[in-house]
């Protein structure tokens, strides 16, 4: 799953990768949690355009009755999004990329989780496959909500989880964002583990358990021997 991710790049960066304009000058976040409002960019369905929007993270089906399910599905397995009832027409007509920088990940050691971060070897800004949904509150609150597809973990995330987010190639960033395409297969064969040696990773301080706790102080190695490398020794 994702369930904890980062995102410290300035609004230049951002329009350069993602090829958007008007990118919001974003403050930097160290441990950015569910239900709160992330980064993304999507397709402008009448300019047919990338736009940057910050949405809510846990996708509200349109047909929820009340936006407590969008904490339930702040992921969704690339296996069976076509067929979930809650994300199969989003897959088919709302897909977006979902902006971080890297992400973390658990493991069990001695009975106690640590955590671990994971982000790519240049260290530049990424699209992690993303859905979007509008939901309407009976107080007529409207709500634009997201999820983070998954998929099987590389090599390198293998010794932390089973699973990570997927996270798209540039290359394949207009192909995911095209509301055109609505083929299952086409749009799954983008949804597959990155490159691990294209990564990297280092276990961090507990700090990122408390969702609270939004610091570079996250994401610094444990201690020097620990520093960044795409092997987990």
């Amino acid at each position: 799953m994702c369930g904890r991710f980062t995102l410290n790049q300035s609004a230049e960066a951002l329009a350069q990768v993602f090829h958007v304009e008007a990118v919001l000058d974003l403050a930097a976040r160290y441990n950015i949690a569910p239900t709160q409002m992330v980064a993304t960019v999507l397709e402008n369905p009448e300019s047919e355009k990338r736009e940057f929007k910050q949405l809510y993270w846990g996708l509200i089906p349109s047909w929820a009755k009340d936006r407590g399910m969008g904490a339930k599905l702040i992921n969704a397995r690339a296996e069976t999004v076509a067929e979930k009832p809650a994300f199969r027409s989003a897959f088919k007509h709302r897909r977006c990329l979902v902006i971080a920088d890297g992400f973390y990940e658990w493991q069990r050691q001695q009975g106690k989780k640590q955590p671990f971060y994971f982000r790519l070897q240049d260290g530049q800004p990424f699209g992690f496959a993303g859905l979007w949904e509008k939901w309407r509150s009976p107080a007529n609150e409207e709500i634009i909500s997201c999820t983070i597809l998954t998929t099987a973990a590389n090599e390198l995330l293998q010794p932390i989880h089973e699973r990570m987010p997927v996270i798209l190639e540039p290359e394949d960033y207009d192909l995911w964002l095209d509301s055109q395409v609505q083929t299952p297969q086409t749009l799954q064969q983008l949804l597959r583990p990155y490159l691990a040696p294209a990564m990297t990773a280092y276990p961090v301080s507990t700090l990122v358990n408390n969702s609270r706790h939004n610091s570079p102080e996250c994401i610094i190695p444990l201690s020097e021997k620990n520093a960044p490398t795409n092997q987990l020794n």
